[in-house]
């Protein structure tokens, strides 16, 4: 299975402040996307189980469940629309589910971008890693 590509969390602070240096501008969501429906989430306030999954995806596995990795498809349309394969989605173990519960973490492909959904995909946040 081929998992995305991810540059570190320094890298897109990185990024971000060079962007903001250079007179730009830093948008979580692009225009025209579904904007309100994505909100925002300090990792601290992640639940743990989230953190262990965002481990594993740092690490490149072992993932607990076959399912993870694979590509989300964003049927949905809650996130900012993108090109088949753009997203991946990992599990976020739910204690006593017997089940793989409905939380989970989605990633962006191309740059430092993490997603929460603790209802399986009615709504997201996006991970705020500075806070």
């Amino acid at each position: 299975m081929r998992f995305p590509p991810r540059i570190s969390r320094l890298g897109a602070a990185a990024a971000v402040l060079s962007a903001l240096l250079m007179g730009g501008t830093v948008s979580a969501t692009p225009a025209g996307a579904a904007a309100a429906s994505v909100g925002s989430i300090c990792y601290s306030d992640l639940p743990s189980q989230a953190h262990d999954t965002l481990n594993l995806i740092e690490q490149g596995g072992p993932f607990p469940y076959d399912q993870d990795g694979v590509v989300f498809q964003n049927r949905e349309g809650v996130l900012p629309s993108r090109t088949s394969g753009y997203y991946h989605e990992y599990t976020v173990i739910t204690p006593g589910s017997p089940t793989r519960g409905a939380r989970r973490i989605v990633t962006g492909e191309q740059q430092q971008e993490d997603y929460y959904t603790a209802d399986h995909y009615a709504t997201f946040d996006l991970v705020d890693f500075g806070c």
